[in-house]
C-alpha cells in the first residue's frame, strides 16, 4: 500500500474524488490541572488549535500530491494497455455473452444496497467500525465536513484485499472490475496489475454510470443509487434522483417537496422550542 502511494479515498468527497482525511498527528491541546489554568490552558489550547490547521493544510497538499502521482499513474497504466477501458453496457455484454467475472470492490454500505447479479465482492476500502480515539475524530470530521449531507461513512484500506481477490481469481483470469464511480476501481486495478493480473478492465465510471438495461441488478436500489445518502438522499438533491425525478414527472416531485416542507417544518419547531427554553432558563435566573 505504501509502496503504491495511494490516496486515501474519503466520502464526502464525492466532488473531490471521495477522498478521506486521515487521523491528524498533532496532538490534542493540553489541559492543565493546575490551581490557575486560566494562565496557562489557553495558550496550549490556541498552540493545539494552530497545530491542528497546520496539520489538515499539510494534509490536503499532501492529498494532492498524491491524487496528482495517482492520476499520472492510472493514465499510464490505460495508456499502455494493462487495464482495458469498458463501459457499463460493455461490460455487460461481456458478463453476458463471455462469461467474464465481475470484481466488484466498493464498500459494504453500497454493496448492501444494489448489486450487479453474480458479481463477487472484495472491497478496497470498507467502512471504518472501529471506535478507537484516531477513528473518532476522523468520524467527527468527516460527519462535520460533509458527512452529514453526502451520507457515505468513513472508510479505510483493507489490508487483506490482494489476498481475498487471490484466493478467488488465478492471476490469468479475465477481470471487471467496477466500483461506484470509478475512483476506487482504478485503484484496485493498479493493485492487481502490480500483483501480476494481466487480463484486467475497468469499468469507466462506474456502476453509477449504469442505465437499468446494461448490467443485472439485484438488490433494493438501482445500481446508480447505491452511492447516495444523508440529507441529499432523503431530500432528492442529488443527481441520480433528479434524472429519476425527470422520468417518473409529478410522483417524485411531490414526494420530495413534502420531504422538504416537513424538514422546514421540523427545523422551525425546533428553533421555536430553543427560544422558549432560553426564556425559561432567563427567568430563573431573573427570580
Amino acid at each position: 500500500m505504501a509502496s503504491l502511494a495511494l490516496p486515501s479515498f474519503n466520502s464526502l468527497a464525492i466532488s473531490r474524488l471521495n477522498s478521506q482525511k486521515a487521523p491528524l498527528n498533532s496532538s490534542f491541546p493540553c489541559i492543565s490541572t493546575s490551581r490557575h489554568p486560566c494562565t496557562v490552558a489557553p495558550q496550549r489550547f490556541q498552540c493545539g488549535v494552530i497545530r491542528m490547521q497546520a496539520g489538515e493544510e499539510d494534509f490536503e497538499l499532501k492529498q494532492m500530491r498524491d491524487m496528482a502521482a495517482a492520476k499520472k499513474r492510472w493514465d499510464a497504466m490505460i495508456r499502455e494497455g494493462k487495464v482495458k477501458i469498458l463501459t457499463p453496457k460493455e461490460a455487460g455484454y461481456a458478463i453476458q455473452l463471455s462469461n467474464k467475472p465481475l470484481l466488484d470492490v466498493r464498500p459494504s454500505s453500497e454493496r448492501e444496497k444494489a448489486w450487479v447479479k453474480g458479481s463477487t465482492w472484495v472491497p478496497i476500502f470498507e467502512v471504518d467500525n472501529k471506535f478507537d480515539v484516531g477513528t473518532v475524530s476522523r468520524k467527527v470530521s468527516n460527519f462535520v465536513m460533509g458527512g452529514w449531507w453526502s451520507g457515505v461513512p468513513t472508510l479505510s484500506y483493507n489490508s487483506q484485499y490482494l489476498s481475498q481477490v487471490e484466493e478467488k481469481f488465478p492471476k490469468d483470469a479475465e477481470l471487471i472490475v467496477a466500483c461506484q464511480k470509478g475512483l476506487r476501481s482504478l485503484a484496485a486495478c493498479e493493485l492487481l496489475c502490480n500483483a501480476g493480473y494481466k487480463n484486467l478492465f475497468w469499468v469507466q465510471g462506474g456502476l453509477e454510470a449504469a442505465e437499468e438495461e446494461d448490467l443485472a441488478g439485484e438488490g433494493s436500489q438501482p445500481l446508480k443509487f447505491a452511492g447516495i445518502g444523508g440529507l441529499s438522499e432523503f431530500l432528492g438533491w442529488t443527481d441520480q434522483q433528479r434524472t429519476q425525478v425527470a422520468k417518473e414527472g409529478w410522483g417524485y416531485r411531490v414526494l420530495y417537496s413534502a420531504r422538504l416542507v416537513g424538514v422546514f417544518v421540523v427545523a422551525d419547531a425546533l428553533f421555536i422550542g430553543a427560544q422558549q427554553v432560553g426564556r425559561y432558563l432567563q427567568d430563573i435566573r431573573s427570580h
